[in-house]
């Protein structure tokens, strides 16, 4: 996925879950941030960022902040990216090779996954989740204790039971992870969850990231730690 209109920043503050202020050609603007998670060991004071500017009437901030470097390396912290990225890396033939039918945004019990495959009588349900946090290279998933992350392994479970195939796919939004693993210290009812979907048959997949400073794409797949 390619990003337009990029510009380089230094991050000062964020005033709220949805605004941030960034210095961009020595103005102080407020930004709109793409991704809701706390993110406190990215959006420090003074950090390099990139930031895409818009021109809608419609918003109400010119710009939008995607990305964060962290010791030398860019990370995207854009929520909406792992998806884009997954769906054109399907599309691509990256998962399967012999997809019959894809969409989006599919409805199953009371969850709502990201993606349902079709591949002949093979039918697939796959959630995707966006990884920022980083540590001495390691990659971990939540940064914030998430109960509808939790809600959608048990169903993704349910899915097995009638016969369905299940797939979570950790999206390491960086790149050069040595592996992935649970969060147990921020929300260790996720990491057992993600064990008991493991026994169960949930196929549980991560990949990092190809970036640059205007785009991200699915790199390899990355060794887990459960």
């Amino acid at each position: 996925m390619i990003y337009h209109n990029i510009k380089k920043g230094i991050f000062k503050e964020r005033e709220n879950r949805f605004i941030a202020l960034i210095e961009i050609d020595g103005k102080v603007e407020r930004c709109h941030v793409k991704n809701t998670g706390r993110c406190k060991e990215l959006l420090v004071f003074n950090a390099e960022v990139f930031v895409e500017e818009n021109f809608s009437e419609k918003r109400k901030t010119k710009f939008s902040l995607i990305s964060v470097i962290k010791n030398n390396i860019i990370i995207n912290i854009d929520s909406q990216a792992p998806n884009k990225a997954v769906s054109e890396w399907l599309k691509e033939n990256g998962l399967f090779n012999d997809i019959t039918l894809l969409k989006s945004e599919v409805r199953f019990k009371n969850s709502r996954f990201d993606f349902y495959v079709e591949r002949g009588d093979i039918k697939s349900f796959i959630e995707v989740k966006g990884v920022t946090l980083e540590e001495n290279r390691i990659a971990r998933f939540p940064d914030a204790p998430t109960k509808r992350g939790v809600k959608h392994i048990y169903e993704l479970c349910q899915a097995i039971e009638e016969g369905h195939k299940a797939y979570i796919i950790f999206i390491i939004q960086m790149k050069n992870i040595l592996w992935f693993e649970p969060n147990y210290v921020t929300d260790p009812e996720f990491g057992k969850a993600l064990k008991y979907a493991e026994k169960q048959g949930v196929n549980i997949l991560a990949y990092d990231c190809d970036i640059g400073f205007n785009f991200m794409t699915i790199n390899k797949k990355v060794k887990i730690k459960l």
